[in-house]
């Protein structure tokens, strides 16, 4: 029986095991942490909940009126908003340990250690004894941690990454984010709704970069329209204590400026870890910080691959299960492959933001003649039942053969509703198929097939 060994207990190194030991692979997991990985634990599940009852919020505050409802007060409870966080991610994680137990997955609470090319060392997670687990293939699905800039004053402690901003005692009463990708503007998203002040500082010439500005543009506008106060193009020069706060002290084209804030949120990116792992005792290789594979997930070394955050591709958990099971199917001899086109990009602030394919800057930059189509949730009909009109739907499709490159939303539902796009590109479908797939009514997807006719003119519900 084909023996696999798999460090790390992730969304990339969960999955692998259960399909191998599907396939009858003996297989066995070390985990140093937390099953469920950064994901599960301090990453996707609970912000979202968090994000959940930010959502609920906003509707209380801004909607409740417009759709019926009278509302004396309310009161949001940090507290028990965490208490609940915790509960999900509990049970979430002990349905992960009944998966692995479901499928015979053997699991070893420890950090692993490589020996050689067919062995690696165990050190169980109270530091107390060793075991030696012996393998046919390895998998590293190790997963990332937070970058920490070198910025000045990155090392007090009221300076904080996304772990801990998951589980503060209680909402600062402001707090400056020092970078406006996903994650930035999630947590904004979140502190904002519960009354902190947030700032937002970016060195980049927008928000989420690398979406389309297109549906960005929705989600800019309503933050600041809530109060949250963004800065492009700005760089952070040093943090410093002060006797308000923490002052940041920022430089950009018009001038130097500080900003005082209760707390500092660091959120610029994610690196793999690999200290733990001793690569160098089996001659992997690395770059740049991060595991070389190829396109099966296979590493230099002909029996050990990497999947996931730590091979520094594309940091998301859908990706690394995706990954975990095209290296687990290449080693039980099985033809696997991912279609990197077809990964969906999700932001759960509100409007939703999702995105999969090319924008359209990226379609004319690789030569294509872009045609696009757009629609608003404005006169969705679902969107406004749901008091949810902000955001757009917007094709990219390939002028010549009406190919759909891109599908780019923001509105409601948009995180759940972007699969039609990843998969009308993983079946290369064109902008008419999508127009005569009859799409149900009333509802938001309704407005994917209206997006569709607009990419020829012919929006059925837009004035001409």
């Amino acid at each position: 029986m084909m023996k696999i060994v798999i460090l790390g207990g992730g969304p990339g190194g969960y999955v692998a095991a259960i399909r191998a030991a599907q396939l009858g692979a003996e297989v066995t997991l070390v985990e140093n942490k937390y099953l469920g990985g950064t994901c599960l634990n301090v990453g996707c599940i609970p912000t979202k909940v968090l994000l959940h009852t930010t959502e609920l919020i906003d509707a209380l505050e801004n909607d409740a009126k417009e759709l019926g409802i009278s509302i004396s007060g309310y009161e949001a409870n940090w507290t028990k908003l965490q208490a609940r966080k915790t509960k999900i991610v509990k049970k979430l994680v002990a349905g992960v340990n009944g998966l692995l137990k479901n499928n015979s997955v053997t699991k070893i609470m420890g950090t692993g250690v490589f020996l050689n090319d067919h062995q690696i060392k165990v050190i169980t997670e109270n530091k107390d004894q060793t075991m030696v687990v012996d393998f046919d293939f390895a998998i590293i699905a190790s997963g990332s941690k937070p970058v920490i800039p070198p910025i000045p004053g990155s090392d007090h402690q009221d300076v904080i990454t996304s772990d801990a901003a998951l589980s503060l005692e209680a909402v600062p009463a402001s707090m400056c984010i020092i970078g406006g990708g996903v994650i930035g503007c999630e947590f904004a998203s979140v502190y904002n709704a519960f009354g902190c002040k947030v700032t937002i500082i970016e060195m980049l010439p927008e928000i989420v970069a690398n979406m389309d500005q297109d549906i960005v543009k929705p989600l800019k506008a309503k933050l600041l329209k809530e109060g949250v106060e963004i800065f492009i193009r700005t760089k952070v020069e040093s943090i410093q204590e002060g006797p308000e706060g923490l002052a940041v002290t920022t430089s950009s084209e018009a001038g130097e400026k500080i900003i005082t804030s209760q707390k500092v949120l660091l959120s610029v990116g994610r690196k793999p870890v690999l200290d733990t792992l001793e690569l160098d005792k089996v001659g992997v290789e690395t770059a740049r910080g991060a595991i070389k594979v190829n396109q099966k997930m296979q590493t230099n070394k002909r029996n050990i691959f990497a999947v996931g955050d730590c091979n520094g591709g594309v940091m998301l958990a859908h990706v690394a299960s995706a990954e975990g099971i095209v290296a687990v199917e290449t080693i039980m001899g099985i033809k696997s492959q991912i279609d990197f086109k077809t990964i969906p990009y999700c932001v759960y602030t509100k409007p939703e933001l999702a995105s999969v394919g090319l924008t359209e800057a990226q379609a004319r930059d690789q030569g294509y003649e872009v045609k696009v189509g757009n629609f608003p949730m404005a006169v969705n009909g679902k969107a406004m039942i749901m008091g949810e009109t902000t955001g757009v739907v917007k094709y990219v499709t390939d002028a010549a053969t009406g190919e759909i490159l891109g599908l780019h939303m923001a509105g409601p539902r948009a995180t759940d509703l972007i699969v039609e796009g990843a998969l009308a590109i993983r079946l290369e479908a064109t902008v008419a198929e999508l127009m005569s797939t009859i799409h149900a009514h009333p509802t938001v997807g309704e407005a994917l097939m209206e997006a569709a006719h607009a990419v020829k003119g012919e929006a059925i519900h837009l004035m001409r």
